[in-house]
């Protein structure tokens, strides 16, 4: 492979611009929660019933990513390309689905179709900013899929205003256009640096050796649990905040609707700054990783903390006030090391696998999240069920996944471990 030429002249518009072109408008899936009560009433189902779109969007993001690494190798062109086409017939298709009153094709378009877009987009930028960016690998991605975790703050309200003022059909449709001038700009912007060409010898990887490695395996395992418990936790965020607002003095003795009305605001208040702790979670740990010997180093960090936090939350008990803010770090502080673990990723497998392949090896272990897509959700309603205690229901669901950020931590250990003895 050609050595590459840092050009400092176009990194910004040929790299960190059209990876954020790309990666704000497919982060808008985590704005699922906006919408999808209103699909089930449009279409008289259960939200239950919607609740596939989602959770099949997740699952095709990360399998796509699995098949679409040597593609986006190969020509980074043709894979934005492909990633606009699908995710804005898939988010566009969903209006439509949504008009004709045909829930499967709710599922086909936001869930397969837009998917895929979802998969080929958020792996497409990513080695391209390594390669801009090679002396600050970490902090460039972090950067670009900061878009990605922010895309939920910036597109949440303009979503509920549209559907306010031009009803839940029209606001697919009036975002579709949006989005497709965004990404048709991204693709006509993202290109290698000056005297990259590809290699097809170099740049090649099988895919079964790669998932021969136990290295591998490590990583996935440690970067899957984190998104499990990441997605449980976000799962069940406004049933937490309910539930401790519900215990404290100030609000016990109100009735049903005033307090709905005085917690409305406290909710939405949290919610948007923990989409703030996510965002800079994936800065400010990628970056971290640029200085540090070991990038495992950031994801036992990461585990840690979210340990810590689940155990101080438990330790608090019903001490009010106390468990509130309890619940606030643990809240903040898990969102952050979530957002993390996606933007510390693609440095880490550089580390063990190097860049040239980064796009295959970053695609398989994005599989990881669409399993998680499935699990965390499903994991958290299960423990959240069966919770002896309904009136503080959420209580059970920390010491699971304390259990499991341990489990994370002994997997990346291992990883570090087996990294300096090679």
């Amino acid at each position: 492979m050609a050595t590459v030429k840092q050009s400092s002249g176009n990194r910004w518009t040929s790299a960190i611009i059209p990876a954020l072109l790309i990666h704000i408008p497919i982060g808008t899936v985590y704005c699922w929660s906006v919408f999808k009560q209103l699909i089930a009433d449009q279409l008289h189902v259960n939200a239950s019933a919607v609740e596939w779109g989602f959770s099949l969007a997740i699952f095709f993001l990360g399998m796509s990513a699995a098949f679409a690494g040597p593609m986006v190798e190969k020509d980074i062109k043709k894979s934005a390309l492909v990633s606009m086409i699908c995710f804005v017939v898939g988010f566009a298709g969903t209006g439509v689905s949504i008009a004709l009153g045909f829930l499967p094709g709710v599922f086909i378009c936001y869930g397969a179709i837009m998917g895929v877009g979802l998969g080929v987009g958020y792996l497409t930028p990513v080695k391209n900013l390594m390669l801009w960016f090679a002396d600050n690998k970490g902090l460039a991605t972090g950067v670009a899929v900061a878009g990605f975790g922010l895309s939920k703050a910036l597109a949440s309200p303009v979503m509920e205003w549209l559907i306010g003022a031009v009803g839940l059909v029209n606001m697919f449709y009036v975002l579709a256009a949006v989005y497709v001038v965004m990404m048709f700009v991204g693709f006509l912007l993202i290109q290698r640096p000056a005297g990259w060409t590809y290699d097809p010898v170099a740049s090649h990887v099988s895919r079964a050796s790669i998932l021969k490695k136990p290295v591998f395996w490590g990583i996935w395992i440690a970067f899957y649990i984190n998104i499990t418990c990441g997605l449980a936790l976000i799962s069940q965020e406004k049933d937490i905040l309910h539930d401790v607002l519900q215990s404290l003095p100030q609000y016990a003795s109100l009735d049903a609707a005033d307090f709905a009305a005085a917690i409305a605001g406290v909710i939405g208040l949290v919610l948007a700054v923990d989409s703030v702790f996510n965002t800079a979670g994936r800065v400010g740990f990628s970056a971290l990783s640029d200085h540090l010997k070991r990038r495992e180093s950031v994801y036992q960090v990461i585990f840690v903390m979210s340990i810590a936090v689940c155990v101080l939350q438990t330790v608090t008990g019903s001490i009010d006030n106390a468990l509130l803010w309890a619940v606030l770090a643990m809240l903040f502080l898990v969102n952050a090391g979530y957002g993390g673990g996606f933007s510390t990723l693609p440095v880490l497998l550089d580390q063990h696998f190097g860049t040239k392949t980064v796009s295959t090896t970053h695609g398989l272990t994005l599989s990881a999240w669409a399993f998680a897509g499935l699990s965390g959700n499903q994991l958290a309603s299960f423990v959240v069920t069966h919770a002896p205690d309904q009136s503080h229901r959420y209580a059970a669901l920390i010491p699971v996944l304390t259990v499991l950020f341990v489990v994370a931590l002994a997997s990346i250990t291992a990883v570090k471990v087996a990294g300096k003895r090679s």
